[in-house]
């Protein structure tokens, strides 16, 4: 089964991280990638730039659209995410419970099954 951990990041709280405790989660992250690699259920794994950086596009009349900045006014964002493919929802979760940012009061981490994939519905 597959399923997407998603990071959930708020500017304010890591800018308030020590940088001690901003390279201990990056040491977190680094180890996790490791161990998912040797246990053959990571898939892959992305950081995304700050949502300032985004383009948002719209269809209007036949035509694309494209404004700048986040789709939505949020003070949290998606930073991240893991893509897994392990035995089901609990193991998912077990595996979530590792990420570094679990232990950070004011980030998220949320695990989500793959519904479709590679133009198949999941089971």
């Amino acid at each position: 089964m597959q399923f997407l951990i998603s990071l959930h990041i708020d500017p304010a709280v890591l800018d308030a991280l020590t940088d001690e405790e901003k390279a201990a989660i990056g040491e977190g992250h680094g180890r996790f990638i490791e161990s998912l690699k040797r246990s053959g259920e990571l898939i892959t794994t992305q950081a995304l730039v700050d949502p300032s950086q985004a383009a948002v596009v719209t269809v209007r009349d036949g035509r694309p659209v494209v404004t700048d900045g986040p789709f939505l006014e949020a003070k949290e964002h998606l930073g991240g995410f893991y893509l897994v493919d392990c035995e089901d929802q609990d193991r998912a979760i077990a595996l979530a419970a590792r990420i570094p940012d679990a232990a950070i009061e004011g980030l998220g981490v949320e695990v989500r099954q793959v519904m479709f994939a590679d133009g198949h519905l999941e089971a």
